[in-house]
């Protein structure tokens, strides 16, 4: 005879997530987009017959996600809106998880390499032009004389998210710009502690000038092989 199944309390769901699901499933449907704004917080309240209270810790979940912006005061700027932050709700998604090891930093390098390879073959493709002058001055940073590591990375962080914008996929520039954020620390350890750093960084300018090149030629290949390997490269320098 099988055991007879245990009943146990059902959670009940904490009214503001209810509140964040209406919203959300009003967003899902395409009945608010980027720059709507929320109904007044009593109203909101009195439609979906929930307090006030719910009505403010939701919209204070939703604006720490990224999705929506509250602004005080009065004016046509005033009030609660459907928001396009999505590179801030990432980063600050990812850097988080990172450092919880809920991703593990192989994981995070692999998708940054697939994400990056792609991104480089979009961008030989694309020649934007705005992109690749990013590139060119991130390049130029990094390589002037007396350039810190701490400048370095910043330098090598802007580079990497021109290539992405050039790939003309947003989201790729945001999942870019989210990653080496996620990636900050990691790194920075690895270049404050390395005890070659000027060599390593001849290599890394050298391949970030090889990458700027490939993507000038318009050589899509070349561009995706070489960034690669820069990636691959940069990982067991500072992170492996």
């Amino acid at each position: 005879m099988s055991d007879e199944p245990t009943w146990t309390p059902v959670p009940r769901t904490r009214t503001h997530q209810m509140v964040v699901e209406a919203i959300e499933n009003q967003i899902l449907s395409g009945a608010l987009h980027v720059g709507d704004l929320l109904p007044a917080e009593r109203t909101l309240s009195d439609q979906l017959q929930v307090s006030r209270a719910a009505v403010r810790e939701a919209i204070r979940v939703l604006e720490g996600q990224g999705v929506l912006e509250s602004n005080v005061g009065s004016g046509h700027r005033a009030g609660t809106f459907i928001a396009a932050m999505p590179s801030v709700a990432l980063t600050r998604f990812l850097r988080l998880h990172v450092a919880l090891s809920n991703f593990g930093l192989e994981e995070v390098v692999q998708t940054r390499t697939i994400l990056e390879v792609e991104s480089a073959r979009l961008a030989a493709a694309e020649q934007d032009g705005d992109a690749v002058a990013g590139m060119r001055d991130a390049v130029a940073d990094m390589s002037r004389p007396g350039v810190t590591r701490d400048e370095f990375n910043d330098a090598d962080t802007r580079f990497h998210i021109a290539l992405a914008h050039g790939s003309g996929n947003r989201l790729f520039a945001d999942m870019t710009q989210a990653i080496r954020e996620s990636l900050k620390l990691p790194i920075l350890r690895g270049l404050r502690g390395h005890d070659d750093w000027e060599s390593v960084a001849d290599v890394l300018r050298g391949q970030h000038a090889a990458i700027l090149a490939a993507v000038e030629d318009g050589d899509a290949d070349r561009a995706a092989a070489v960034t690669a390997e820069h990636i691959s490269t940069a990982y067991h320098a500072l992170l492996g």
